[in-house]
């Protein structure tokens, strides 16, 4: 008997409840011992398994490297999404990555992306100066956002131009960094600096 796509969407009462939990704590992430005990289950292996299956509804994005660090969606995401692809090119009057239309949409699994896919955009890199991390031609997958972090890559418009660089600050000065420092030096934001978003996943070219 085949299983209809609403019937695997359907959630269990614990997960349903899990959910609740995870909202009104998202603030302040309880540990899986924590949700163990609201949960009142018998163990962490049944939040485990519980968390997973609200991952592959499309109902939860959690970082892999930070199981607190996560995202709730309002609705379950199709496998299946389009991330819109702009270039790394002269940027248009209002120095925006994301000016006019896209170029391309590109197929990607949801489940790649760990933040909800209307927040990702898509550049394709140019250059050696964010080797060996990203090469020539690998699709990169960024979520929109205006401030970063020290040491985040980011996308960014810098002197009219769409770049990759990690991004540093110190007092008010906004230094962007290539990882290939060998060939490219660091060198000061200039005055059109504008974050666009923030790397999250790379798509290797070859």
């Amino acid at each position: 008997m085949l299983t209809t796509l609403a019937e695997m969407k359907k959630l269990h009462p614990n997960q349903e409840k899990l959910i609740n939990i995870l909202r009104e704590n998202i603030d302040n992430p309880l540990t899986m011992f924590e949700l163990m005990g609201e949960l009142d289950v018998a163990s962490t292996s049944v939040v485990h398994h519980h968390i997973v299956q609200l991952e592959k509804k499309g109902y939860l994005k959690r970082n892999q490297s930070n199981p607190r660090d996560y995202q709730l969606l309002q609705d379950p995401e199709k496998p299946i999404i389009y991330v819109n692809q702009y270039g790394l090119a002269e940027c248009g009057p209002n120095g925006s990555v994301l000016d006019g239309n896209p170029i391309e949409r590109i197929p990607i699994a949801s489940k790649l992306l760990k933040f909800p896919s209307v927040d990702a955009f898509m550049v394709i890199a140019k250059g050696d100066s964010m080797e060996p991390e990203i090469r020539q031609g690998d699709y990169v997958i960024a979520q929109k956002q205006t401030s970063a972090l020290n040491g985040e890559i980011i996308v960014c418009v810098n002197d009219k131009k769409a770049i990759i660089k990690s991004y540093s600050k110190t007092g008010d000065t906004i230094i962007l960094h290539s990882l290939n420092s060998n060939k490219h030096q660091p060198f000061i934001a200039s005055e059109d600096f504008r974050i666009e978003g923030i790397v999250r996943n790379i798509i290797k070219y070859s």
